[in-house]
C-alpha cells in the first residue's frame, strides 16, 4: 500500500484550498526600484526564475507567477526584503531547495519570494560541544557528512535527505528515518537567527544544554512553516557516532496487519533499532521497477530496518527473532545499506507511476495493525490503488493514491486522502507527523485541533506578523 508523493496536480486543482491566500495587494513592477538598488542582482525578475520559485514539490499549484524572487545570500538581504514587502503589504513566500511536500513554499501571484537556497554555509563544528552552526540553505546530507569527519551525525534522517534543507527541516519540524531513535527536528535545535516579517533581526535559544530564560521562542519558530518569521541561521545538536558495525535487517509478511503488531512488539520491547521502516508489497514492486536492486517482493509488506552500536546484530537477531514470532515469512540480517537506500528511492518511485496524492498522518505505534486494515477497505470502498510506506517505528504513514493527470482524479483521489485522515484520528493520530500543514492540509485543521486552539495559534501569527505578509492563508 506509499510515500512522500511528490507528484504535482493540474493547476485547476485545490485553488481555493491549495492555495489559499489572504487579500494583501500585490506591487506594481516599478516598485522594485528600492530593492533592485539594495539587492542588485539578487533581485531576479526573469520568467525562468520566477517560475522555478513558484512551485514546491506538492500538489500544490500557484495562482499566478510571483513579482520577483530574491535569491538571499546573507541575513541582511533577507532583513531588507522583509522591510520593503512589510512597508508595501506585499505577500511573502519562503523556500530553501523546494522540496516540501505541504504548498508551503508554492509563490503568491504578484508576491515576493525569498530563497535561502544560496545561505548554505556550514559556519562551524564545534566538536567539544556536539554543536553545528549552520545557515538556512545547507543541505541536511552535506551536514551529516561535514559531522562525520568528526565522529559525529546529525541526527534527522529525513528521506529527501540529499536535497532538502536544515532550515526548510526546521521550519516544517521534519522527521524522517532515524525519528524512532533520536527524535525530530525540534529535538535537535539549540537556537536560531529569524528575521520577523518587518525586517527585525531576532536571536533564540542558546549553546548550553539546559536553558529556561523567557518563553521558549526555538520551540515555537521550529515547525512554524515561515508564517511567524524567516529562519536564516541555526544552531543544531549533534550526536556521536557508535563504535561497531551497523546492521540492517528485512522481515517479510504475508499480511501487512502482522507486520503492524510485529512494529508494537520492538517498539516496547528491549530491541531498540535506529531505523525501522515498512514498505507495502506494492511499492516495493514499484521502487524495483524503477530502480533495480534485488529486493525481494514481499506477500504483504516488508520491514527494514537499522540498528548501531557493539551489539548491532545481536540487536537485529533479537528483532528478526520478534517478526518471526508475529508472522514474518522470511527475514535477513545483512551488512549492506542496500535496504535502506531502496526505502529513499520510494517517493520518485512510485510518482513515475502515477501514485501522485500523498498524505502524511500518524497514528499511535499500537495501533499500526488497525490503522493498515483501515486503509486496505477505504482502497477497496474508493476502487483505487493505495500504495503505503511508514516510519513505522514512530508511527508515521505516507498513503500514497493512485491518480490520473486531470482535475476528476485528483479531485476523487483528495477524497480517499481525507478517509484516511479521519481513520487516522479516529485512532487519536494526527493530520501530519512531518511534512507540515502548508495548504495542501489546512483544511484538515479543524478536525484535529478544537476553536480555542486555532484562535491561540493565529493570535500569535497576528502579534509577528500584523500587516500578515508571511505565507499567508496556510499552515495555521
Amino acid at each position: 500500500m506509499s510515500v512522500d508523493g511528490r507528484g504535482t496536480a493540474p493547476a485547476s486543482v485545490g485553488a481555493g484550498r491549495d492555495a489559499a491566500s489572504s487579500p494583501v495587494p500585490g506591487a506594481a513592477p516599478t516598485d522594485l526600484d528600492d530593492l533592485r538598488a539594495a539587492l542588485g542582482d539578487r533581485l531576479l525578475t526573469d520568467p525562468a526564475s520566477l517560475a522555478a520559485c513558484a512551485v514546491d514539490s506538492s500538489r500544490a499549484q500557484p495562482e499566478g507567477l510571483p513579482l520577483a524572487v530574491v535569491r538571499a545570500t546573507s541575513t541582511n538581504d533577507v532583513s531588507t526584503a522583509l522591510a520593503w514587502a512589510h512597508a508595501r503589504g506585499i505577500r511573502v513566500s519562503v523556500r530553501g531547495a523546494g522540496t516540501g511536500l505541504s504548498g508551503g513554499a508554492v509563490a503568491y501571484a504578484g508576491g515576493l519570494v525569498i530563497s535561502l537556497e544560496a545561505m548554505n554555509r556550514i559556519l562551524d563544528i564545534d566538536v567539544d560541544n556536539r554543536l553545528a552552526d549552520v545557515e538556512a540553505g545547507v543541505i541536511t546530507a552535506d551536514l551529516d557528512a561535514a559531522a562525520l569527519a568528526h565522529g559525529l551525525f546529525f541526527p534527522p534522517d529525513p528521506a529527501s535527505a540529499q536535497w532538502s534543507t536544515i532550515g526548510g527541516n526546521i521550519a516544517t519540524n521534519a522527521g524522517g528515518l532515524r525519528c524512532v531513535a533520536h527524535g525530530v527536528t525540534t529535538d535537535v535545535v539549540a537556537a536560531l537567527e529569524v528575521v520577523l516579517a518587518d525586517g527585525r533581526v531576532m536571536r533564540t535559544g542558546a549553546r548550553t544544554r539546559k536553558n529556561t530564560t523567557g518563553y521558549d521562542l526555538t520551540s515555537l519558530f521550529t515547525g512554524s512553516e515561515g508564517t511567524l518569521g524567516v529562519i536564516t541561521a541555526a544552531t543544531v545538536r549533534l550526536k556521536p557516532v557508535l563504535p561497531g558495525q551497523p546492521r540492517t535487517f528485512r522481515a517479510s509478511f504475508d499480511d501487512i496487519e502482522d507486520a503492524g503488531r510485529a512494529v508494537t512488539a520492538i517498539v516496547s520491547g528491549p530491541a531498540a533499532p535506529e531505523v525501522l521502516e515498512l514498505i507495502d508489497a506494492r511499492s516495493v514492486e514499484i521502487i524495483e521497477a524503477f530502480h533495480p536492486s534485488g529486493l525481494p517482493s514481499p506477500g504483504a509488506a516488508m520491514l527494514v530496518g537499522q540498528t548501531v552500536g557493539l551489539a548491532a546484530h545481536e540487536t537485529a537477531a533479537a528483532i528478526a527473532d520478534i517478526c518471526r514470532a508475529h508472522g514474518a515469512a522470511e527475514t535477513e540480517i545483512s551488512d549492506s545499506d542496500s535496504l535502506l537506500e531502496a526505502r529513499r528511492l520510494a517517493n520518485p518511485a512510485l510518482t513515475a507511476q502515477g501514485l501522485r496524492v500523498s498524505c502524511d498522518v500518524g497514528v499511535p505505534v499500537a495501533a499500526l495493525a488497525t490503522v493498515f486494515r483501515g486503509i486496505g477497505e477505504i482502497a477497496a470502498r474508493h476502487g483505487r490503488r493505495i500504495a503505503v510506506v511508514a516510519h513505522a517505528g514512530d508511527g508515521n504513514l505516507h498513503p500514497t493514491v493512485e491518480a490520473g493527470e486531470t482535475p476528476e482524479e485528483y479531485a476523487a483521489a483528495e477524497l480517499v486522502i481525507d478517509d484516511i485522515t479521519r481513520l487516522a484520528l479516529s485512532l487519536s493520530g494526527t493530520i501530519s507527523g512531518e511534512h507540515g500543514i502548508g495548504s495542501v492540509k489546512r483544511h484538515e485543521l479543524p478536525w484535529q485541533q478544537d476553536a480555542t486552539a486555532l484562535d491561540v495559534q493565529r493570535a500569535i501569527k497576528a502579534a509577528l506578523d500584523p500587516g500578515g505578509i508571511l505565507t499567508p492563508g496556510r499552515a495555521v
